[in-house]
């Protein structure tokens, strides 16, 4: 074969390579582009964390919280995260109106997600968050050294952690919280971080009913 044979033959068989593949990835189904269609919110998913403690129990609340408030109101996850982020500090008008539901959405979907967890017994004891909870509230060394000396039997007994959850669910301001979110990404955080502060909050103040 002549150099100018083979330098024609080069392209051509670069050609017939490349049709090659293409004729692979249409027998494959390669031939349709379908943009990816969002996870359904009513389908049932398992949702595990990488944190610990306090931090993974909320973490896992939110974000089966935001799916249940998605499915309640027909719009996927990302729909819904994408609208409190931009109309969540808005309080007349319509966008406002449809702000509302959207909260309300939320905060059952919050209270729904206890449920779930419980049901699916992945609710630690209240007992299992104690210290945690301890660490970060504003107690005198006494009472905190009183609290931290209750036998785990009492705390189990007299505090159940879906009671805990749902109290500081009821008493998180989510209008207030959501005029804060900056943008769609920072919102699961900022609504992580209310929570587990919330959850602390009322521990604390259940645990110091405790005492005599």
């Amino acid at each position: 074969m002549s150099g100018l044979q083979r330098w024609i033959g080069l392209p051509v068989a670069a050609v017939v390579l490349v049709v090659g593949v293409v004729g692979v990835q249409l027998v494959n189904g390669g031939g349709t582009y379908e943009p990816l269609k969002p996870a359904d919110p009513c389908v049932e998913r398992t949702v595990t964390s990488r944190a610990a403690g306090i931090d993974a129990l909320t973490e896992r609340l939110v974000l089966l919280g935001v799916n249940n408030a998605a499915c309640t109101l027909g719009v996927s996850r990302e729909a819904l995260t994408l609208e409190l982020a931009q109309s969540g500090g808005q309080s007349s008008g319509q966008s406002g109106a449809r702000s509302d539901a959207r909260i309300d959405a939320l905060r059952q979907g919050l209270l729904t997600a206890v449920d779930q967890m419980k049901a699916d017994g992945s609710l630690p004891r209240a007992s299992d968050l104690v210290d945690e909870a301890l660490d970060s509230a504003d107690l005198n060394g006494l009472l905190e050294r009183a609290i931290r000396a209750l036998p785990d039997s009492l705390i189990d007994s007299a505090l159940k952690t879906d009671d805990v959850l749902q109290r500081a669910i009821d008493d998180l301001d989510l209008r207030e919280l959501l005029g804060n979110v900056d943008d769609q990404d920072d919102l699961q955080q900022q609504v992580e971080v209310a929570v587990t502060q919330a959850v602390k909050d009322s521990l604390a103040a259940r645990l110091r009913d405790l005492l005599p």
